[in-house]
């Protein structure tokens, strides 16, 4: 197998959005603007709540989705589609904007601690007006893949037999929570046409022999499959790939649209209230 090896390092910064909570993102930075189909990344975690109980109050969304996974606490969720959610320790939540959502999240604690992930995934031009849609799903319903030494939680996509609660056929995502135990080793294939990327929080790992670091998203190269060594303290680390969309990206602030005539329609429509134009049913467990 031609395995990948490791395109760009991009450190993850400290970014202030919502109320005052402060992110760690990678892509969507001057580094790295974006990673077709994925728009963003950021990475959220504080064991302090006064530094995210703030949240993030109603704020409005069009023409991709936003994918959030918690680890530790919880985000409470509202919407123009009149959804609500909790969103619970493991749980994933995917909303596709589309035409266009406002909507809060508010992230509360469990233990003192809050933490988790959010994705931003591009949507084609064909998509970018189609209905908005909402499914979250709790820990239980995510599939689990015991390995000889860890485990892989499968959020989206497929992961030998097992399949994840969200499928996304327009970018065919695959998103996983792989944990492995010290010195233990994780071999995956994926898909040539398929971008990817490799972001640790817990512990430490190589791969094709460099160092992947805590905090720092790993962009992948060119090849058939990937091969990854947990260090002497283990490792804990999402792996994510997508099919690029292959268009124009013109983003501004919470819109990402193919052009900026596209781009100045949403913030009028916003502006004068007529950004929600479908109201959707929520669906998951």
């Amino acid at each position: 197998m031609n395995t990948r090896r490791i395109r760009q390092f991009v450190p993850a910064f400290e970014v202030t959005e919502g109320a005052g909570v402060t992110v760690h993102r990678s892509i969507g930075t001057p580094a790295l603007r974006n990673l077709d189909p994925f728009l963003m990344l950021d990475h959220f975690g504080s064991d302090n709540p006064d530094e995210y109980i703030a949240g993030f109050p109603e704020h409005p969304h069009r023409g991709f989705i936003t994918f959030t996974y918690m680890l530790d606490g919880h985000m409470e969720h509202r919407d123009s589609m009149g959804n609500r959610g909790d969103l619970k320790p493991g749980g994933v939540q995917w909303m596709k904007a589309a035409s266009g959502v406002i909507h809060s999240e508010m992230p509360q604690q469990t233990n003192g601690l809050m933490r988790g992930f959010q994705l931003w995934i591009n949507l084609p031009a064909s998509e970018k007006m189609s209905a908005p849609a909402y499914q979250e799903f709790s820990a239980v319903s995510i599939p689990e893949v015991a390995l000889d030494q860890g485990r892989v939680r499968v959020l989206a996509g497929r992961f030998g037999d097992t399949h994840g609660v969200i499928d996304d056929p327009a970018t065919d995502v695959l998103y996983l929570d792989i944990s492995l135990d010290a010195q233990a080793g994780f071999a995956l294939p994926l898909s040539e046409t398929h971008n990817a990327f490799v972001y640790v929080f817990e512990g430490g790992a190589h791969l094709a022999g460099a160092e992947l670091k805590q905090h720092t998203l790993a962009v992948l190269g060119a090849g058939e499959g990937v091969e990854i060594m947990a260090g002497d303290a283990g490792a804990r680390f999402i792996l994510v790939a997508g099919r690029p969309i292959g268009e124009p990206v013109v983003q501004y602030g919470p819109f990402v649209m193919n052009t900026r005539e596209e781009i100045e329609q949403a913030i009028a429509d916003y502006r004068d209230g007529r950004l929600v134009q479908v109201r959707a049913e929520m669906t998951g467990h």
